[in-house]
């Protein structure tokens, strides 16, 4: 939290200030950008797990011999 945001809430009654919206917004756009990378560090965290498990499956299944 910047100290626009310790000086400004958007439930104010005054109006923000353009230097005040702007700083909002580029404290909003800077905590998207976190979550998305969050997010998408997650995914592939997730996408891995998901290779490795068919990749132990599929090695399984060759083990078996077939009849």
């Amino acid at each position: 939290m910047t100290e626009i945001h310790k000086k400004y809430r958007l439930t104010s009654t005054e109006e923000p200030t353009d230097e005040m919206l702007h700083a909002l917004m580029e404290d909003v756009a800077a905590a998207a950008r976190e979550s998305s990378a969050r997010a998408e560090a997650e995914k592939q965290r997730m996408l891995r797990n998901a290779a490795d498990i068919i990749a132990i499956r599929r090695s399984q299944r060759n083990a078996v011999p077939h009849d």
